[in-house]
């Protein structure tokens, strides 16, 4: 139930949707007779944060803290155990009907677990993701993943396979006893900088100790670096990505799915971690 409510609910309160919903809905009361200012003045107020939203750099400001909790993965030599692929940089369904890998934005998720099995050829591969669809089940893009990696030489034996996860708390739930990882175990978790905190706040609520291995950043670092966009619809939809992210926090925070809002780095001793 909570992924359906969840799922409808952002549907309508993701920004795009919204400042569009609210542009409409001024428009319609300005013909009206009685509201026909009010109307105006809700049309012209959302149309410029729209307008705002979609060009000045507030959205990349809710990518730098997210992308910054966690820091690049430095190699301290210690062994590997098993490499986690979270799912979210595949079309599945565009996949299978060309018969080929379709990847989006994301794709250096797939690009650095291939890199990262050529580095550690012991550790196992836990590839994560399935549907995802809030109406159907849709075709999970874990296999599909899986099936790339093999055609490009790599051991099927190592690979492991989640399918049935539609949400980040159900990959980290249904991937614990696939792995079965083992006290003492280290497991780098690939998903992108972005997502990382939410991603290692349920893997750890779950059990599954991990090394997070953040990938595909989408700002330069700091404040200080961040710039507007080119076009409205590529801030309005980097806005939407980063709103959704510190919705799901809270969300998961308040649900008891992660045991602290805005999950960290531990003790390198502790999770394997490098510090900053």
């Amino acid at each position: 139930m909570f992924y359906y409510v969840s799922k409808i609910a952002w549907f309508f309160a993701t920004p795009s949707n919204l400042l569009l919903s609210l542009v409409v809905i001024g428009l319609l009361l300005a013909l009206t007779r009685r509201l026909r200012q009010t109307g105006i003045f809700i049309a012209l107020t959302f149309t410029l944060a729209t307008i705002a939203f979609g060009l000045l750099p507030l959205a990349n400001y809710l990518f730098v803290p997210l992308e910054g909790r966690f820091p690049v993965f430095r190699d301290d030599n210690r062994p590997i155990d098993g490499i986690i692929l979270l799912g979210g940089s595949v079309d599945a369904q565009d996949s299978v009907n060309r018969n080929a890998l379709v990847v989006n934005e994301a794709a250096e998720r797939v690009l650095d677990a291939i890199q990262l099995s050529h580095r550690y050829p012991d550790a196992r591969i836990l590839i994560v993701g399935g549907g995802g669809t809030v109406f159907g089940d849709g075709t999970a893009e874990a296999p599909v993943t899986a099936a790339f990696m093999k055609t490009i030489g790599i051991d099927p034996a190592r690979i492991l396979i989640e399918d049935r996860s539609r949400t980040t708390y159900e990959n980290a739930v249904l991937s614990v006893p696939i792995a079965q990882p083992k006290e003492g175990e280290r497991w780098l978790l690939v998903t992108s900088a972005w997502h990382m905190p939410r991603a290692v706040g349920v893997f750890e609520k779950a059990g599954f100790p991990v090394v997070p291995y953040p990938v595909d950043y989408r700002v330069g670092g700091s404040f200080r670096n961040v710039r507007g966009f080119a076009t409205i619809s590529d801030g309005l939809r980097r806005f939407d990505v980063g709103a959704k992210e510190w919705a799901g926090l809270l969300a998961y925070y308040l649900s008891g799915r992660m045991d602290a809002l805005f999950p960290g780095p531990q003790a390198p001793e502790s999770t394997g971690s490098v510090s900053r």
